[in-house]
């Protein structure tokens, strides 16, 4: 019938996604809790076991309602990726480098035991064969880097820890799927051949993406900032990260080995600010999907029928992993309470467990019965994830009498953030190095920033009027943010946006004239120091002073004329005091 309106599955499945993100994530954030939880039950609501399995009976769900949850599955997927890019982003080549012992170490203990003992206790309770017991135990030691990430950061002492397992189980996947292919009971030795090739091939194409990305991305992130066309930067952030996604999957690597090493890559040049803060929406969307993922695989008619054992081995998997990473921690030298909070966090499976579940039965090591129990464990170890974090501070304090401290890389943060690079910028930057004290500048114009840094100046590119550009540059812990840039009216709107953002930060603004001044004044600046006004007097003063005039009288007059000024300023710029001007030859007035 002509006009009648036809949603397709996915056009349908899109919208209902699309639509809970919409009333997730301010719903939650309202209440202050991890939206992570809300897509999870979004997922159990809108799936095949919630109000999916009554479309046929009621026509209109399926409007509300997930038709084809095997269609999200790529988009979930593409969510993980997003995710180990941007951790990518967050890290560094040298931050990597000196954590190896965490992630070589910790990391790789931490697997070894965890997923041992927790194959004999399986193998011993399920009556399982060998190949059996170690798929499943190894499977249950991985720990959800989508979901622990987002709630511990990366710059914490838990976060870091986190980060040194969860990086070593990211490579321990592919040779545990290999190893399952080669214990399957119809594999020759196709399975060991397999991993020789995939290692020597990887190893060629990571090689090959570290020489090609330190050549190639700073001039192609370069040439789209020159265009200064927000959809081009996309373009080559999705570029970058999907190519080298789909080299190392091309190999049998997993393709979150090539996100994470665009994301280093890009965390070495000037434009890794810029590349977080237009990717950032897309990361948290493709996340949600796979949260809803989640979701969707819990039947709850199942679970009630099999409460019982279902508790049984959430707590089991939950408390041993928990007792083996915080006790490992502790071996290492970690504080009773980041142990105990990481132990916390990274006691449930993992959406690696899924995979390694899928692959284990596929290969005919698992019964599917047993699979599809565990798998059901391991989304409920997912849902319950934000919660033990809540558990793990609490028990964390109450071991330590205390809140967890910031890690020390946190002080990297407490800079005087330099929005500007041009020669008023260079300047306060030098002062800043005489003085000892870190900073960083930034600048949306790349030749500016790439001519900075090979001055040894500390750069990066970044619109700092745009998004979270400064909240990422860690303008809350800034001792000041100081505007050089010769645009009036952007720096008039920057400053009110973040004194509105952040009420007590100390902002030192370039000003054009008084009248200008005032304006930022008027705008929330701590300071505003009017260019052309300190330039005349002193101007005023070297020609008075060459033309025969007494020193004194000189100084005296430049004081009575710049106080008529700060009059001026503090008339009409609404303040309850005279504002500070300085020059180089006098003091305070």
């Amino acid at each position: 019938m002509a006009g009648e309106l036809t949603l397709s599955p996915f056009l349908s499945d899109a919208l209902v996604i699309l639509g809970a993100a919409g009333i997730v994530i301010p719903v939650f954030a309202r209440f202050r809790i991890t939206p992570i939880t809300g897509f999870i039950l979004i997922g159990v609501l809108v799936g095949p076991y919630g109000l999916g399995s009554l479309v046929e009976r009621t026509p209109w769900l399926y409007y509300v309602t997930i038709s084809d949850p095997g269609g999200l599955t790529p988009f979930a997927d593409f969510g993980i990726v997003l995710l180990l890019f941007a951790i990518g982003l967050e890290l560094s080549f040298n931050r990597l480098w000196q954590m190896r012992k965490l992630v070589f170490g910790l990391g790789a203990l931490e697997v070894l035991i965890s997923g041992s003992a927790l194959a004999l206790f399986v193998g011993m309770a399920g009556a399982m064969n060998t190949a059996a017991a170690l798929a499943l135990g190894f499977a249950l030691a991985f720990s959800s880097t989508a979901i622990v990430l987002p709630i511990s950061g990366t710059r914490t002492p838990v976060g870091r820890a986190a980060l040194s397992m969860l990086l070593f189980e990211d490579i321990m996947i592919v040779p545990i799927i290999f190893v399952l292919g080669a214990l399957a009971p119809n594999a020759a030795d196709e399975g060991w051949s397999g991993i020789v090739q995939t290692l020597w091939q990887g190893g060629l194409v990571i090689a090959v993406l570290l020489v090609a990305g330190r050549l190639a991305l700073p001039r192609l992130f370069a040439q789209a900032a020159r265009t200064k066309n927000p959809e081009l930067f996309l373009a080559a952030s999705l570029l970058v990260v999907i190519g080298a996604s789909l080299a190392t999957a091309l190999v049998g690597l997993s393709p979150i080995v090539g996100a994470l090493i665009a994301g280093l890559l890009i965390a070495e040049t000037e434009y890794h600010t810029e590349v977080e803060l237009i990717m950032e929406p897309f990361k948290g969307l493709a996340l949600g999907v796979f949260l809803i993922t989640v979701g969707m695989s819990i039947n709850l008619a199942e679970i009630a029928e099999e409460i019982g054992t279902i508790t049984l081995a959430v707590v089991g998997v939950v408390v041993f992993k928990a007792l083996v990473t915080g006790i490992l921690l502790r071996l290492m030298g970690a504080r009773r309470g980041t142990a105990a909070e990481t132990g916390v966090l990274m006691a449930s499976p993992s959406e690696t467990t899924l995979i390694v579940l899928a692959a284990a039965s596929s290969a005919m090591v698992l019964d599917a019965e047993t699979a599809h129990f565990w798998q059901t464990v391991t989304a409920i170890g997912l849902t319950i994830t934000p919660l033990l974090a809540k558990l793990g501070a609490i028990i964390a304090r109450r071991v330590d009498g205390v809140a967890q401290a910031q890690d020390d890389d946190d002080s990297e943060d407490a800079r005087t953030i330099i929005v500007g690079g041009g020669r008023v910028g260079r300047l306060i930057a030098d002062m800043m190095q005489t003085h000892g004290k870190p900073y960083v500048m930034i600048d949306s114009n790349p030749d500016l920033i790439a001519a900075a840094k090979q001055d040894g100046y500390r750069a990066t590119f970044g619109d700092a009027a745009r998004g979270d550009t400064l909240s990422r540059l860690g303008a809350e812990r800034a001792p000041a943010v100081v505007l050089t840039m010769d645009e009036p009216v952007l720096a008039q709107r920057l400053v009110a946006k973040l004194r509105q953002t952040y009420p007590d930060l100390l902002i030192v603004a370039r000003a054009r004239d008084t009248d200008h001044a005032a304006a930022m004044y008027r705008a929330g600046a701590s300071h505003a120091v009017p260019e052309t006004l300190e330039s005349s007097l002193q101007l005023s003063e070297a020609v008075l002073v060459d033309i025969g005039v007494a020193m004194g009288p000189v100084i005296a007059s430049i004081h009575a004329k710049r106080d008529e000024y700060r009059e001026q300023l503090e008339r009409d710029g609404g303040l309850s005091e005279k504002p500070k001007l300085r020059t180089s030859t006098s003091v305070q007035a």
